[in-house]
This record gives structure tokens, sequence and C-alpha cells, in this order.
């Protein structure tokens, strides 16, 4: 059984989690909109995996007796003014990411929730690959420009396959 502050904040993770799906299906949207099909496939890859780790939390929340918390879920913006933009916008949420599971690691550590703390660390390790991905592209980005290269790239990303 968990405590009440560890299933508040993990329904609340699970929320962040959706929230993060939308927003990667939105950045698929507008690349596929702009005819960057390829970045669009990777967002798409993406919002998948998000919305998997969404899953992986409720999923403890059940296993562990807990009761799961739908919450509303805000729309995320419609469009970036480039692709450099949405995947910096993209880099900074997964840091915000990083930055939550850690919060929730100490939770768990402070209430002694060894369970929690151990299921954890799969999202501790997974966060650090959502920061290296993120980074890369924008450096990538950065790198090669902001006309001719973006073909290349988008074409590079569109190999993307889901793991």
């Amino acid at each position: 059984m968990m405590k009440e502050s560890i299933e508040e904040a993990l329904n609340v993770q699970m929320n962040r989690e959706l929230f993060s799906s939308y927003l990667y299906l939105a950045m698929a949207a507008d690349f596929e909109k702009k005819n960057l099909r390829g970045m669009g496939t990777w967002m798409r890859i993406q919002a998948g995996e998000e919305y998997a780790h969404a899953m992986k939390f409720y999923d403890f929340i059940i296993n562990r007796g807990g009761t799961v918390s739908l919450r509303k879920i805000d729309a995320p913006p419609k469009s970036w003014k480039s692709p450099l933009q949405a995947f910096e916008n993209a880099y900074e949420h997964e840091q915000k990411v990083t930055h939550w599971i850690h919060e929730l690691v100490d939770l768990a550590i402070s209430e002694k929730d060894h369970a929690t703390a151990v299921m954890l660390q799969w999202f501790v390790n997974e966060q650090v690959e959502e920061e290296l991905n993120a980074s890369e592209n924008v450096a990538n980005l950065k790198l090669l420009g902001d006309k001719g290269p973006i073909l290349m790239i988008d074409h590079h990303l569109g190999k993307r396959k889901k793991s």
C-alpha cells in the first residue's frame, strides 16, 4: 500500500507524461503540416513513448492498490516558428521532466517507499536518454543552420524506429 503523498505525486507525474505525449503529437502535426514528415515521424514516435511512460505510472499505481486520478490535460501550442524552436522546446521540456522525476525519487526516499524508488530508477535512466536525444537534435539543427539542410535532417529523423 502506498502512502497518500506518493500516490498523489505519481498521479501528477502520470498526467505530466500524458501532457508530454500531447506536446510531441502537436509538434508532429506542425511538422507534418509543414511537409517535414521525417520530423513528424520522429515526434509521433516520441509521443508514443511518452504515452507508454504514463502507462508505466498508471500500472504501478494500480499494482500497488492505489487509485488512478486522471486530470485535465492542457492543450499544447499548435505551431512553432522553426524546427529548431520545436526541438529546443522539446529539450527544455525533457529537462523539466528530469527535474520532476528527481523530485519523485527524493519523495520516495523520504517516505521510505523502496518499491517506488526502485521503479523510478527506470525513469531516471530514461531521462538521460531523453535529454541526450533532444539535445543532439538541437545541436544538429544549430550546426546545419536554417534552410537547405533541414530537409537532410528531416530525412534522417524519419528513419527513427519504435523501440
